[in-house]
């Protein structure tokens, strides 16, 4: 089994579950920065291979892949040290936060021949995947359009600290899920336009930055997408509506996948329409602790894909290049809201030479 390592302990909670439970890899070391942290994590799992020191997982031989759920400013540092100590990289997403580091991290990941997986995790849970397997069969003929959204209350975010500073932005936070289905099906999106705006809730709470956005995307051959966030209001009732869902409109059919309900629908070619869900098991493995707050089961899935391409010479996606091509995506929608105008993706592509990122 690949030996593998976690750096961060909020979101990597989930990555200690995942890890634990694969048969294809092997947990042996897990590291935070706060030694409390640590202690909870290690009576929570059983599990007491801890350390505050991040040089102890960078020069460890026996590991092989380094997992990083930092907050998202140091993970392109992060990322470095483990590529430069001869490991491979898990990332959460988003995979960095300034594109003017992207350049170097590119070379540095050539050189060493070391992988680099972004983990957009949304891809991984059964009806994306069924949706996407769909897909690539033919079932519903050939993309016309694709609508994403991520609705959400979480109005219990405004009670922390955190989410009132200037530099917390649900764009980045939120959206990089549904902006991520888009990329999937659209890879070749040329420009973005978008309205966002503080909602009355976040306002009264001193939110700095956008809590509802809608955008709509171009791409190179003409097709159009949507995303939609809204992250401060009540939401629908699950059984109307996903709190995230994928909708793909094609020449032959249509489907829908949702995610936290593990539900999917599709209208086929041949006219068929079916709705297919997953049982007790499915929801056992992906939400293992706390509702649906921590999905171990997706992150279980992207890992043990991802020890998959390491043992068999594949390319595991989102990849470096292709997570670097979504914070572009992000950074030209953020420009679009600040401006009130559409932006160009190849702007942002070329102010930080990144045209190796569409080759």
């Amino acid at each position: 089994m690949l030996k593998i390592a976690i750096l961060g302990l909020g979101e990597g909670r989930s990555t200690m579950s995942a890890a634990l439970k694969s048969s294809k890899l092997e947990l042996v070391k897990v590291c935070d920065r706060n030694e409390d942290l640590c202690k909870q994590r290690a009576q929570e799992f059983d599990f007491h291979s801890y350390t505050t020191n991040y040089n102890e997982l960078l020069e460890d031989s026996a590991i092989d892949i380094i997992a990083i759920y930092t907050p998202d400013h140091l993970h392109a540092e992060h990322v470095k040290q483990a590529l430069l100590h001869g490991k491979h990289v898990v990332c959460t997403k988003p995979f960095i936060d300034d594109l003017s580091d992207a350049s170097a991290l590119l070379e540095l990941s050539e050189k060493t021949g070391k992988k680099v997986f972004i983990g957009q995790s949304s891809r991984f849970f059964e009806p994306a995947k069924r949706q996407r397997a769909d897909f690539e069969a033919g079932l519903i003929g050939d993309l016309i359009t694709i609508e994403s959204h991520y609705h959400a209350d979480h109005r219990w975010f405004l009670e922390k600290e955190w989410s009132l500073k200037q530099s917390f932005k649900w764009l980045y936070g939120g959206l990089s899920h549904p902006v991520d289905f888009i990329r999937w099906y659209l890879p070749n999106i040329e420009e973005v336009m978008g309205y966002g705006m503080i909602s009355s809730n976040g306002s009264v709470a001193g939110l700095k930055n956008e809590d509802t956005m809608h955008f709509i995307f171009k791409a190179t051959d003409g097709r159009i997408a949507r995303v939609s966030g809204v992250y401060t209001s009540p939401t629908q009732p699950a059984q109307r509506d996903s709190g995230m869902s994928v909708i793909l409109r094609a020449t032959e059919g249509a489907s829908q996948a949702d995610y936290h309900e593990l539900r999917y629908a599709v209208t086929t070619k041949d006219g068929e329409e079916k709705v297919v869900t997953w049982g007790d098991a499915a929801l056992k493995h992906f939400f293992r602790f706390e509702g649906q707050s921590h999905h171990a089961g997706e992150y279980q899935n992207y890992l043990e894909y991802f020890a998959d391409s390491i043992e068999q010479g594949f390319t595991a996606y989102p990849d470096m290049k292709e997570g670097i091509g979504t914070v572009a995506l992000l950074q030209a929608m953020d420009r679009s809201l600040a401006t009130g105008m559409p932006v160009k993706i190849a702007a942002i592509v070329e102010e930080f030479n990144l045209s190796s990122i569409s080759n």
